[in-house]
C-alpha cells in the first residue's frame, strides 16, 4: 500500500486574504491530483505582518480545518503565529509561538508543533540580520502526529525551517517512531541556494524517513522592504534521494508530488539498520 504526497511552494505576500485564496486553489489542485497528505510552507498566510496574522489565529485554524475536511486530506498547515502556548498560557512580551498544525480529514487538529530552533544569522542580502527570537518564543516539545492516511498507519514528525539544520531533532523523531518528517520553510535565497537541498537529504539519511520540504520562493514585498526566498520545494526518500523538486518559483504556487510506500522504506531501514548500531544517543 502507498499514498500520494504533495508539497506546495508559495510566493506569499502581505495580504492575508489573498494568500488564503491562493492556498485554497493550490490545495484543491493537489487534492484533485490524488494527494492525501499535503504540506504548506512556513508563513503560508503572510510574509511579515505577524501581529495581524496572530489576531486571526482561531479564524485561520478554522479555515484550514474546513479546507482539510472539504478535500478529505491530511494537511500540514504551514505555520501560524500563535499568541498562546500549548497549555493555553499567553506568550507575552509581544511575541508568539511559530506553530505548525496537522489537520485530519475530519477537520480535527491532530497535532501542534511549536518551532524549537529559532533562526539567527547574518546573511548577505537586503535584510542582513535575522533574529526570530525578537518575534517568537521557542517551543520545547518534540511532536509526532499519529495518522491513518488512505489506509496506511504513518507517524509524521513535525519540524519547521531552521529545525532542519539540527540532526539531533530528526534522529529523536525517528527514535520516537517517525516515518515521515515535514519541513515547512522560508529559507533566504542565499542560505537556501547553499544548503536547502543538502539539509533535506542529510536529515532523510540521518533519520531514514521520507522528508517533505515545502518552501516559500521568490520576491516578497513587505512594506518598503523586499525579501527573497529560495523556494525549490523538495521531497527526499529515506535513502536520501531526491524524488521530486520544483525549480525557480514561477506564479503564485508550485506543487510537487511523490508516493510514500511503507514497504520500500522498511527495506531501506532493514538493509542499513543504523539505529541498531547507534551508540551516542
Amino acid at each position: 500500500m502507498s499514498f500520494a504526497i504533495a508539497s506546495i511552494g508559495l510566493n506569499s505576500q502581505t495580504s492575508i486574504d489573498n494568500n488564503l485564496r491562493i492556498i485554497s486553489h493550490a490545495v484543491n489542485e493537489a487534492a484533485q491530483a490524488g494527494a492525501k497528505l499535503i504540506v504548506l510552507p512556513e508563513n503560508a498566510c503572510a510574509m511579515g505582518r505577524q501581529d495581524e496574522l496572530a489576531i486571526r489565529f482561531d479564524e485561520i485554524c478554522q479555515f484550514y480545518q474546513t479546507l482539510a475536511q472539504k478535500q478529505q486530506i491530511h494537511l500540514v498547515a504551514g505555520t501560524l503565529p500563535c499568541p498562546n502556548r500549548p497549555d493555553g498560557s499567553k506568550v507575552g512580551g509581544g511575541r508568539f509561538r511559530q506553530t505548525s498544525l496537522m489537520i485530519d480529514p475530519a477537520g480535527n487538529i491532530k497535532a501542534r508543533y511549536d518551532k524549537i530552533h529559532l533562526f539567527r544569522a547574518m546573511v548577505n542580502d537586503s535584510t542582513g540580520r535575522y533574529d526570530e527570537s525578537q518575534t517568537f518564543e521557542a517551543g520545547d516539545e518534540v511532536v509526532i502526529a499519529n495518522c491513518m492516511i488512505d489506509g496506511v498507519a504513518v507517524n509524521v514528525g513535525m519540524m519547521i525551517c531552521f529545525d532542519v539544520r539540527f540532526p539531533a531533532l530528526a534522529q529523536q523523531l525517528r527514535q520516537q517512531g517517525a516515518d515521515i518528517l515535514t519541513v515547512p520553510a522560508a529559507f533566504t535565497q542565499r542560505t537556501g541556494q547553499a544548503h536547502w537541498q543538502l539539509l533535506l537529504q542529510a536529515r532523510a539519511l540521518d533519520s531514514q524517513c521520507m522528508v517533505i520540504g515545502s518552501a516559500q520562493g521568490g520576491m516578497h514585498h513587505i512594506g518598503s522592504r523586499v525579501r527573497e526566498t529560495w523556494g525549490h520545494s523538495l521531497i527526499a526518500d529515506a535513502n536520501g534521494q531526491v524524488v521530486a523538486t520544483t525549480g525557480e518559483m514561477t506564479g503564485e504556487y508550485q506543487i510537487v508530488y511523490a508516493n510514500y510506500t511503507p514497504s520500500e522504506q522498511r527495506q531501506i531501514r532493514q538493509n542499513l539498520p543504523i539505529f541498531d548500531c547507534h551508540r551516542l544517543s
